[in-house]
């Protein structure tokens, strides 16, 4: 689990939701229904779905529907988190993050920064080399661990150019670039400035 990511368990409006959600699958399969729970997907704000976007505000309540009404599934304690949108509804975000967990945030609750997570491990040692150009052979400026929030700043579909600054009072902010392919954050092949 992400470290600022606090679930939350309620066992009985599971068992409850669990039961609702079985006996309007039977239903909709008895009326051949592909779905009576979900919402239609639909793409109001025009922009490409899926994108990534960044948390706003702290704490902010994941719903595990597209409304207040609905239960909190989760909770972020930190600003700042890159989320993917898969879906639309209105007003509402369908949201994946990097443990590959959904829920529903407002769209006021989100913004277009671009955050990433570096994943993958480019040495055996579990660590990525962030360069000083977007060439492999270019002089190393850090080594970042999976895990490690960046800041991006463009891709080029191989490269991002990227910011990090450690989480040590006064420790300086590196710039630099690291392999796309590192990074849960940035499609394959993603070119943007």
């Amino acid at each position: 689990m992400h470290p600022c990511k606090v679930m939350i368990l309620r066992p009985s409006v599971f068992l409850r939701r669990f039961a609702l959600g079985r006996a309007l699958g039977a239903l909709a399969l008895v009326f051949g229904l592909m779905s009576a729970a979900a919402p239609a997907a639909d793409n109001t704000s025009g922009l490409p779905i899926p994108r990534f976007v960044t948390t706003r505000s702290s704490p902010i309540n994941v719903r595990v529907g597209p409304g207040t009404k609905y239960g909190i599934a989760w909770v972020y304690v930190r600003a700042g988190v890159p989320v993917e949108i898969i879906q639309e509804f209105d007003t509402w975000r369908k949201i994946r993050d990097v443990d590959g967990s959904t829920g529903w945030l407002h769209q006021n609750l989100l913004t277009g920064k671009r955050v990433a997570i570096v994943t993958a491990a480019a040495t055996a040692d579990g660590q990525v080399a962030m360069r000083a150009h977007p060439d492999s052979t270019a002089a190393l400026v850090a080594w970042l661990v999976s895990g490690v929030e960046v800041e991006l700043k463009s891709c080029d579909g191989t490269w991002c150019r990227i910011s990090v600054t450690p989480p040590v009072d006064g420790a300086p902010r590196y710039d630099g670039y690291i392999e796309q392919q590192t990074l849960w954050g940035a499609y394959k092949g993603e070119v943007f400035d």
